[in-house]
């Protein structure tokens, strides 16, 4: 299969529902766990489902409306710098998004889940250190745009 034949993660995924599904999934969770729900008093409202969808669809191969809307890698960093995110609700935040995946109705295949899994990883990662206080940060990057890594979906 050729670079050209290969559909984006969000393609494969389902497009803009899927990840919201995924993303109200999630925080559905979020809002119950005695860990991350501290971290969003008073719940996950209805605009931040949004903005982090658009953050997700575009990471994952889909439409740029997270730069064009909102300003791209800037504007999520800010939302980051100073959480002092533990290394406890790191782990959490990407366990839960694994389960969130399932209730969502993701693809299972191990390509998918294993591409999708090493954003978790690498993202919650860097949010860890990015909102540790005085860290330095880069300010400036762009919107990552994650892809299948070593293992492309597999069309027998």
């Amino acid at each position: 299969m050729s670079d050209q034949e290969t559909p984006s993660l969000y393609e494969w995924a389902g497009g803009e529902q899927s990840f919201r599904r995924l993303i109200d999934a999630f925080y559905d969770r979020v809002e119950g766990d005695e860990l991350l729900s501290p971290m969003f008093p008073g719940g996950v409202h209805e605009e931040h489902r949004r903005n982090v969808t658009l953050w997700w669809c575009e990471v994952f191969g889909g439409p740029p409306g997270y730069t064009e809307q909102l300003g791209g890698y800037e504007r999520m960093l800010r939302h980051h710098i100073g959480l002092a995110i533990s290394p406890e609700q790191r782990h959490r935040f990407a366990a839960t998004m694994s389960l969130a995946a399932d209730d969502a109705d993701l693809p299972s295949d191990p390509e998918f889940r294993s591409a999708f899994m090493a954003y978790v990883e690498w993202g919650t990662r860097l949010a860890l250190q990015n909102s540790s206080p005085g860290a330095e940060v880069v300010e400036h990057a762009p919107v990552p745009h994650w892809g299948w890594g070593v293992a492309p979906p597999y069309h027998g």
